[in-house]
């Protein structure tokens, strides 16, 4: 801010304002003279302006600046942008408000003060529609025009002949030269002729070379216009040629012009037509008529300041947003119908589009041919000689080769690029349907989740539950948002390397592509290789397995009481054996017991 000031007091101190102030005086200045400071640069630039602002209202001061101000296409400041804010500083004569302007003034007053004086000429008058009805009004106003336009391309030449570095003193310097150079040719031819004079027969030899200069004028006029009869010579037989080629065209084509043909062409040309008016047209009319209503909302809107563009930006920022949040929905989705039904919609819509371009590539090239002939048709009417032959000059019929070459090689140029748009935005359109599937999943997800979580709100809200049954149920809840979370975890991680990698979408389509062309091939080992064929395959082998453990299972099921009574035999006998085990034992047990009482009895005995 300290640097503006200083800038502005040091312009302000120069001529021609010669104010004398430095930065305490003119920071100290009442509003009524910071105005009045600032209603002088502007009557520098324009002396329009020249005013005393205390003999003028204040609406009319704000109202006389705002116009001059616009006129110069000054912007305020971001925080001044709204427009009542900016006319109440101005009416008040703030500071804030006004520096900048000076500011801005003094920095540009060259370039300002001739913007001010061609606005005074260029700036044209609003009249109103229903007064330019009258034919008086109607052609002064045309004439007004005409002498803008006027104006305009005499302060054009004026400008570049003050560029061009020619000035009035190098241009007398030159006309003196030039005088002193005359006066000296004057010298010599007079003391030519006096030394002529003393010749004999002198004027006889002045009149044999005037012949002379005269036949040698001659000379070059014949030469000169024996060139043009040779050139015409040369174009009347190009002219031959062509009409030759024409007559044989016209043979050929009369030759082959029979009804169907005509007919046929007639059909075409209807066809053509009948698409022009019903379908294309229409489409373009519409979409000329939107154009013109948002161009007459935009005309309608008041000028736009910096906050409203960062408003703007902001929406834009918004709904890219949103079409990417689109896009990944349907990415999400994945639906291999809908892949399908997309991929058929795609070719659909490629049809209708080459319709298109080729309608108006048609219709270019007509337009093309009628303004080629309208200009021929020109050319030959402006070039007619006297005697009524069309002249065509050799440079002239090179430039129009080459016109139309670089013409041709622009329009294919353009045509290729308009087909790399088309290609890449059906890319896009695909990648924007796959991404608003995978978004509506996620959303899903989401909302699933926000259920939860409602659910864990409300269980908290609920009363009378012991703390073990509060804790357990907030275990569960914890464990199934983690579940929750666990399971879009891959979905977001796949999210992410698809907003990486733009080719998956291209991949997807090729493989779509690869796998119709082998669905539809005569090749039987072609077809062997579709993923339909491939699935058959596993379905029949896997219906040959179900079919044999069927089988098995009825095997089993015939065969399953004779194995229970089988098995139950074999338990019996098992219990049979295990009765056999332990009657053993015990007699084993009994018999050893009665040994002991036997050698017992002959111990006692033999005592």
């Amino acid at each position: 801010m300290s640097e503006q000031l200083k800038f502005i007091v040091e312009q302000l101190n120069k001529d021609p304002f010669k104010k004398n102030l430095n930065l305490i005086t003119f920071d100290c200045l009442e509003p009524m003279q910071l105005l009045q400071i600032l209603n002088d640069v502007l009557a520098e630039i324009d002396p329009k302006q020249t005013i005393d602002i205390r003999e003028e209202l204040p609406e009319q001061t704000v109202k006389r600046m705002s116009a001059l101000l616009g006129m110069l296409k000054y912007r305020p400041p971001g925080h001044l942008s709204d427009v009542s804010t900016f006319r109440q500083g101005l009416v008040t004569g703030s500071k804030p408000v006004v520096h900048p302007i000076l500011h801005w003034l003094l920095q540009r007053l060259p370039e300002l003060k001739k913007r001010a004086y061609l606005a005074r000429f260029l700036v044209k008058l609003e009249v109103p529609a229903e007064f330019l009805q009258d034919d008086v009004i109607n052609e002064t106003y045309r004439q007004y025009e005409e002498l803008v336009v006027e104006f305009k391309t005499c302060h054009k030449e004026c400008e570049q002949l003050r560029t061009s570095g020619f000035s009035t003193a190098e241009i007398r310097k030159d006309i003196g030269a030039m005088e002193e150079e005359k006066d000296q040719l004057i010298k010599r031819v007079e003391r030519l002729k006096k030394r002529v004079e003393s010749v004999p027969n002198h004027q006889k030899m002045l009149d044999l070379a005037r012949q002379l200069r005269v036949e040698n004028e001659r000379k070059e006029s014949l030469a000169h216009q024996k060139q043009e009869q040779r050139n015409q010579l040369f174009q009347a037989e190009q002219r031959l040629q062509r009409s030759q080629q024409q007559l044989k065209d016209l043979q050929q084509a009369a030759a082959d012009a029979n009804p169907d043909s005509l007919m046929k062409r007639l059909e075409e040309e209807i066809k053509f037509n009948s698409y022009m008016v019903s379908e294309k047209l229409p489409k373009e009319l519409e979409g000329m008529r939107r154009t013109v209503q948002y161009l007459q909302k935009v005309a309608s809107e008041p000028a736009m300041g910096q906050a409203d563009l960062q408003e703007l930006k902001d929406k834009i920022r918004e709904a890219d947003l949103q079409i990417n949040q689109l896009i990944e929905k349907r990415m999400m989705r994945n639906d291999p119908m809908d892949d399908k039904l997309t991929l058929y919609r795609q070719q659909a819509s490629i049809i209708i589009r080459r319709k298109e371009s080729k309608a108006e590539e048609l219709q270019e090239a007509r337009e093309e041919l009628a303004t080629a002939e309208r200009e021929l048709r020109q050319r030959s009417s402006q070039t007619q000689s006297s005697d009524g032959e069309e002249v065509i000059r050799g440079d002239e019929l090179k430039r129009l080769v080459v016109k139309l070459r670089s013409k041709g090689t622009m329009y294919k140029k353009k045509r290729q690029e308009l087909a790399e748009l088309k290609a890449e935005y059906g890319v896009l359109q695909r990648t924007e349907e796959i991404l608003k599937q995978r978004h509506e999943t996620v959303q899903q997800k989401l909302e699933e989740l926000e259920r939860v979580s409602a659910i864990k709100s409300e269980l908290d809200e609920k009363k009378g539950r012991t703390l073990d049954d509060m804790s357990e149920m907030v275990k569960k809840l914890n464990s199934m948002i983690v579940e929750k979370k666990s399971a879009l975890a891959p979905v977001i991680k796949e999210l992410r390397s698809l907003r990486q990698q733009s080719q998956i979408t291209e991949v997807q389509i090729q493989r779509a592509a690869d796998e119709m062309k082998a669905y539809v091939s005569s090749d039987p080992q072609e077809r062997k290789k579709t993923i339909r064929e491939v699935y058959k395959k596993n379905i029949s082998e896997q219906e040959l397995l179900g079919k044999r453990l069927r089988e098995k299972q009825k095997m089993v099921r015939e065969s399953h009481s004779t194995n229970m009574e089988q098995m139950k035999m074999w338990r019996d006998l098992e219990q049979l054996m295990e009765c056999k085990r332990q009657c053993f034992i015990r007699a084993q047990s009994q018999a050893s017991i009665g040994q002991v009482i036997q050698e017992g009895g002959e111990d006692r005995l033999v005592l």
